[in-house]
């Protein structure tokens, strides 16, 4: 049989069909980014000010896609390819910087990434408390906080953030956790014979992972870090540490998996937020976010958010945090189905803040 790069080989015909169809998808991607700086020039016209990011649009234009998707490619695939070429046509104004919890190879890095793509600054941050700070000084356009995990429960400080920040939650980003047992040599055993005798991880990885550990490497030494991108950076420099992280770590710290998905839980995901200074406009699937307080006394909760339900608006999540400004007075985190302009969810929430002590709308943006 001839060679696969002779002209008469089957394959041959099958790759100049490839090389063809590549060159218009190119011809294609490059009109779609003229149009792109054209919408844009529209929208500096109209305000100087005027966001890049729109998150309620690229929403839109994902789940419209993967609408239309008939394959072969899977939905997955086409929302991530979709998500880089928005994201590459968003750089040609500008990059947006993204803060996020550091330091590289974070889950949290992550969810940057899935939200907005490749084509943005990413700004590592060592606390919660400083994505904040750099967002709400205009440092960085936005800031990707985690807000809670489906099997370690909420993450707390973020809640406490958002009471009294200004700044708005506009997207959220559900990511799947799978954590792998990662060293530079991809053994516990290095071709030099060092064995490794620590594993690292964040508190809570290494708790999601306690089954799966007990079994293959109990007498192996557990050592908590502040994140498993401390972990696997540590990993990266000494062969006696092993690393608990995701799949960006593997790409940022040229690290190997002894063992991949060793999460005790096979559908562990952490939940995070995208928040910035603006606001979002409806998507058509939406969720709103608030906060209140209620007087310490029999059915007040009740009572304060009896509207949701007689209005038809659904509740998908409720949470109390202590409110820190007296004993036993707590605020309230509740996430609602759709957006706070719709009239129904508008009208619930009216009467929700006519009955509460302290009421405060944190967001409405698209579902992820």
């Amino acid at each position: 049989m001839s060679d696969a790069s002779t002209p008469d080989h089957p394959l041959a015909a099958l790759r100049d069909e490839i090389d063809a169809i590549d060159a218009q998808v190119l011809v294609l991607l490059n009109r779609r980014a003229r149009v792109a700086q054209e919408v844009g020039e529209v929208k500096r016209a109209a305000a100087a000010d005027a966001q890049v990011f729109r998150p309620e649009r690229e929403a839109q234009v994902v789940r419209r896609l993967v609408g239309l998707n008939d394959g072969p490619l899977p939905d997955e695939a086409v929302g991530t390819i979709f998500r880089e070429v928005m994201s590459a046509c968003r750089s040609l104004e500008r990059a947006a910087v993204v803060a996020y919890l550091g330091p590289e190879g974070t889950y949290s890095e992550q969810a940057v990434l899935l939200q907005f793509g490749r084509s943005v600054e990413r700004r590592a941050c060592a606390t919660i408390d400083e994505i904040f700070r750099e967002v709400e000084s205009r440092a960085a356009d936005f800031g990707v906080i985690p807000v809670e995990n489906s099997t370690e429960g909420t993450v707390n400080r973020s809640l406490d953030l958002l009471l009294n920040s200004p700044l708005r939650i506009c997207g959220e980003v559900a990511l799947a956790i799978h954590h792998h047992l990662l060293t530079r040599s991809g053994a516990l055993v290095d071709p030099d014979g060092v064995a490794v005798a620590r594993i690292c991880a964040h508190p809570q990885a290494l708790a999601q992972c306690t089954n799966w550990l007990d079994r293959h490497h109990p007498a192996i030494e557990r050592v908590p870090v502040a994140s498993n991108g401390v972990a696997a950076r540590t990993a990266a420099a000494d062969p006696a540490t092993a690393a608990i992280a995701g799949d960006l770590a593997i790409e940022r710290y040229g690290l190997a998996a002894v063992a991949t998905h060793i999460q005790d839980l096979a559908r562990n995901t952490t939940r995070f937020a995208v928040i910035g200074p603006i606001g979002t406009r409806p998507s058509g699937r939406d969720q709103t976010s608030i906060v209140f307080s209620v007087a310490n006394q029999a059915g007040a909760v009740h009572e304060a958010i009896e509207p949701l339900a007689r209005h038809g608006v659904s509740m998908t999540r409720f949470e109390s945090r202590p409110a820190r400004t007296g004993v036993w007075v707590y605020h309230f985190y509740i996430d609602v189905e759709g957006h706070e302009s719709e009239e129904k969810v508008a009208a619930a929430l009216a009467e929700l803040k006519s009955r509460a002590g302290f009421f405060k709308v944190l967001g409405s943006y698209p579902l992820a």
